[in-house]
């Protein structure tokens, strides 16, 4: 029987120092690296090897398809994963363990990582607060990044890529240098693709430009200690979100499209980790970062041809983390952590008047912004002969204050600090390696972002948008019951569960006297506001398979399927994904040459939110797509692979997708990618 301490690999949760691949250990669910199999939590995690293989251009791309995941989008750029029907400000995204605060009015916060650097993509689903606190309600994704080793000598690895579709070249490298105490990594890519074609013709603005540059230094104090210094650059530039395009009232305008010139992040860490030894060893990991999203968010007047609103907004967090791991018993592990951050925002606008828009005036939407969390939690993880036990309890303290909003206009009673307990028990009995039942229970919760509180302005969606500075923070609670296994020859994975969300934050639809107060007689006849709804319910079925057929085959699965209702209008939640089922094979055909095809069968989506949307959420059909891939083997340090995706040229769009009813992001359509691996 596996103890404790054989699950805990290092205490960093980078994992530097580990030269073996982690093909079946998650550091998302734990906090720290531990067995899939053995954890009482779904979980999804794509190796090296499945990054390459998907060949995904962006995050939400390469998680698509995978049990109990799927994406929204409004443009190339602009996919946001989705996890059990909850996205954005629902999930908590991090790279390398730190995570991305800001607030989108569109796009993809998690478009602000190159996936062309990623080494590992973890994902916790279901409420993940004990560990990460305001946002984790439907789970917390992990991109992990190249870290500095401790491997003597010079290393280098790097891949070259090619769609078809997009006519866009792609690149990436890495290089690892050490001696005696001392490691550094350095690494670079870029994308370039323009717009993509699609069944049908070219889809305009769907082209960007984007790069990326990593570092990071470690030093050795002694075998047990290090210190560590990371930066990490990514920015992108001329992005376009299509599925924004919304009609103008003012005839001259035409329609409106929201475009984002230039939009980068900056993380700057320093770190210390020590590794515990002996019979009860205390493992500690502290960091102090500082991290900024900027980004330019601009009106582009489509009959005008120029743009009439210009937004920049940036984001800058300063944080610290700090965790202790202590075996108190060779069962029995410890875990104890706190986390504290700041997001100050200052939204910088200017906007044109009608009916000539030729003058821009400045508007802020609010002045000053803060969000500050703090977090304290304890984490239990016990195991009693073949039963496994996880338990964890947490306290957050989340404040929201603002100079002021609306211009100006409004500089009291828009404070608000909110406590919250979260808590999660997890109990896994395994009756052999093929049959591991556990069933969870998880507390989470949200306090709305900065935009949701005090943004007062005019929004993509062609609606006049008014904050609510003291709306409440989400809270959900989820049950789920689930069968792991794992054996030689078959992995699987099944988990029933069901997420009932009170306070849930959405925008609705005002009218009336309540609309005039909310948004201003000129802007009542398209007002929203953003508040809470009693309660929302999401239930849902995940399973995967990957089993072994022959020596050199085997074949995957897997389902995902999620039922929302809003619980105050006893209808169906607004924008819930589509019934999914994936099918796929690999095999070895040759020992240099190996095949793989998989397909992805998507049910038609008729479950709509009717009276929420006012009838602007319609059906969307279903179908199917099918990409086969080939991968040669050159020599031990190369590989060359083909691809075609969506080989029938299918057209069709994500539910999820962002846009006008007959007017959504239609996805690409056939493409051959080509993308090279080499280590030197």
């Amino acid at each position: 029987m596996q103890t404790v301490h054989a699950q805990v690999q290092t205490g960093d949760a980078d994992g530097a120092g580990q030269t073996g691949a982690l093909a079946e250990v998650s550091v998302t669910a734990k906090g720290y690296a531990a067995s899939d199999v053995e954890t009482p939590i779904a979980t999804t995690v794509l190796t090296a090897d499945d990054l390459a293989r998907k060949q995904a251009q962006n995050l939400g791309e390469a998680l698509r398809g995978e049990a109990g995941l799927s994406v929204s989008l409004d443009g190339a750029q602009g996919q946001n994963p989705v996890i059990r029907g909850l996205q954005k400000d629902s999930i908590v995204l991090m790279i390398d363990g730190v995570r991305l605060n800001a607030a989108q009015p569109a796009g993809a916060i998690a478009s602000f990582m190159s996936l062309g650097l990623a080494e590992r993509v973890e994902v916790v689903k279901g409420p993940a607060s004990v560990l990460y606190g305001t946002g984790a309600l439907g789970g917390a994704i992990n991109v992990r990044l190249p870290q500095a080793r401790f491997e003597t000598g010079a290393h280098l690895r790097a891949q070259l890529g090619y769609d078809s579709a997009s006519r866009g070249p792609s690149g990436a490298a890495v290089a690892n240098f050490s001696g005696g105490d001392h490691a550094l990594m350095l690494g670079a890519s870029l994308a370039r693709p323009r717009d993509y074609d699609a069944p049908g013709g070219r889809v305009a603005r769907t082209g960007y430009d984007s790069d990326a540059l990593i570092g990071q230094y470690r030093y050795r104090l002694d075998a047990d200690q290090q210190l560590r210094l990371s930066f990490q650059r990514q920015q992108d530039s001329d992005v376009w979100y299509p599925g924004s395009t919304r009609p103008h009232p003012v005839p001259a305008v035409g329609s409106l499209t929201i475009h984002s010139p230039q939009q980068a992040r900056t993380l700057y860490e320093l770190g210390y980790n020590r590794r515990g030894s002996g019979a009860q060893p205390l493992t500690l990991d502290v960091r102090v970062y500082r991290q900024t999203l900027q980004r330019q968010v601009n009106g582009w007047a489509n009959g005008l041809a120029r743009d009439i609103s210009l937004t920049d907004v940036g984001f800058a967090t300063d944080g610290l983390d700090a965790k202790a791991e202590w075996l108190v018993h060779p069962r029995h592990l410890l875990s104890l952590g706190l986390n504290a951050w700041q997001m100050k925002a200052d939204p910088d606008s200017l906007a044109a008047a009608p009916p000539q828009f030729n003058s821009l005036q400045p508007n802020q939407p609010f002045t000053d912004g803060r969000l500050r969390a703090l977090g304290f939690y304890v984490q239990d993880d016990m195991q009693f002969g073949a039963w496994k036990v996880l338990a964890g309890l947490r306290h957050d303290t989340v404040a929201g204050r603002a100079a002021a909003m609306n211009n100006g206009s409004v500089t009291s009673g828009i404070d608000r600090s909110d406590g919250a307990v979260s808590g999660s028990v997890g109990v896994l009995y395994e009756a052999s390696p093929l049959l591991r039942p556990y069933v969870n229970v998880a507390r989470g919760f949200r306090a709305a972002d900065l935009r949701e509180r005090y943004q007062n302005g005019p929004r993509q969606d062609g609606f006049y948008w008014a904050g609510s500075p003291q709306i409440q923070p989400e809270r959900a609670t989820q049950f789920e019951l689930g069968l792991k296994g794992e054996s030689g020859t078959l992995e699987y994975g099944l988990a029933l569960w069901r997420n009932r969300i009170s306070h849930y934050i959405t925008g609705m639809q005002l009218a009336g006297p309540a609309a005039v107060a909310a948004c201003g007689a000129a802007q009542a006849s398209a007002c929203k506001q953003t508040v809470n709804l009693g309660h929302a319910t999401l239930t849902g079925i995940d399973a995967s398979l990957r089993w072994r057929v022959h020596p050199d085959h085997w074949i995957s699965a897997s389902y995902s399927r999620v039922r929302g209702t809003n619980g105050d209008l006893n209808e169906p939640l607004f924008q819930m994904p589509a019934d999914t089922l994936a099918l796929g094979w690999e095999g070895r055909i040759t020992p240099r040459w190996s095949l793989d095809a998989r397909a992805l069968l998507v049910r038609r989506q008729d479950r709509v939110a009717s009276i929420f949307t006012r009838g602007s959420e319609d059906p969307t059909a279903g179908y199917g797509v099918l990409d086969v891939g080939a991968s040669w083997r050159i020599n031990k340090d190369n590989t060359l692979r083909l691809a075609i995706h969506n080989v029938g040229d299918k057209r069709y769009h994500e539910h999820l997708s962002e846009g006008l009813p007959g007017r959504e992001v239609i996805a690409p359509g056939r493409s051959l990618r080509v993308s090279w691996q080499g280590r030197f």
